[in-house]
């Protein structure tokens, strides 16, 4: 528990006793409004908006050290478990990390890829991605042609389908694509048409843009609960 204090602590640039004290607080059947404006003593000023970063946070905390208890199960009970995969899910610190770790050994429904699979053109593929040095690929699919498979075109093209999974599902693609948007993207919200904000909560965010490498994590939730408002599209 201290260890996701300090996470949140970390992520919100707040002290751990501040989070513990609100934490505390919400536990207790405080509302947030109330919290802000009667327990600033606690709470060392917070205001609503930071109060609701914290206990986001924590509820976060708490889902994905479930998500890593199921996960483990649900690999373990495949018989596919190994040390490697039990300490790369124990260390992930978000669900995204988790799911890409997972997103290989869950039952997927019927896909181009494992119909190729089905028709014999993984070894093709395994081919095509250790990229030889010799041998021609339409040779190549010549060995992998059969009744179902009955032209070059279509060897190919079913194992091309077999690599666009495989890269898809790795771990490891998946968090080079992730780092890259991270560090490059940018986050834009505007004002949906026809949408009513009565109390104006959401006025900053009516024509807004930053990069998702510097925007704070508390105006990240504000924008979410807006889109899920429908006030803003993003």
């Amino acid at each position: 528990m201290e260890q996701h204090y300090q996470w949140i602590a970390n992520q919100l640039n707040v002290s751990v006793s501040q989070v513990k004290s609100t934490l505390e607080l919400l536990e207790e059947g405080n509302t947030v409004p109330f919290i802000a404006r009667y327990r600033k003593e606690a709470t060392k000023g917070l205001d609503e908006e930071q109060i609701r970063a914290i206990f986001e946070h924590y509820q976060y905390q708490k889902n994905l050290a479930k998500r890593k208890e199921d996960v483990l199960r649900l690999i373990a009970q495949q018989g596919k478990m190994t040390d490697e995969i039990q300490k790369s899910v124990n260390s992930c610190t978000q669900l995204s990390e988790v799911e890409d770790i997972y997103r290989p050994y869950q039952q997927k429904r019927k896909t181009r890829a494992s119909e190729a699979i089905a028709n014999g053109l993984q070894g093709f593929a395994d081919w095509m991605m250790s990229f030889p040095q010799q041998g021609d690929v339409k040779e190549k699919a010549i060995e992998f042609l059969n009744e179902k498979i009955e032209t070059v075109i279509d060897a190919i093209a079913g194992a091309q389908h077999i690599i666009a999974e495989m890269v898809a599902d790795d771990p490891e693609h998946r968090k080079l694509i992730r780092y890259t948007m991270l560090k490059q993207g940018m986050i834009v919200s505007k004002l949906k048409k026809g949408a009513v904000d009565e109390q104006q909560t959401y006025r900053m965010y009516y024509d807004f843009s930053e990069r998702v490498s510097t925007i704070a994590p508390h105006r990240i939730m504000a924008i979410n609960r807006a889109e899920d408002e429908k006030i803003l599209n993003v």
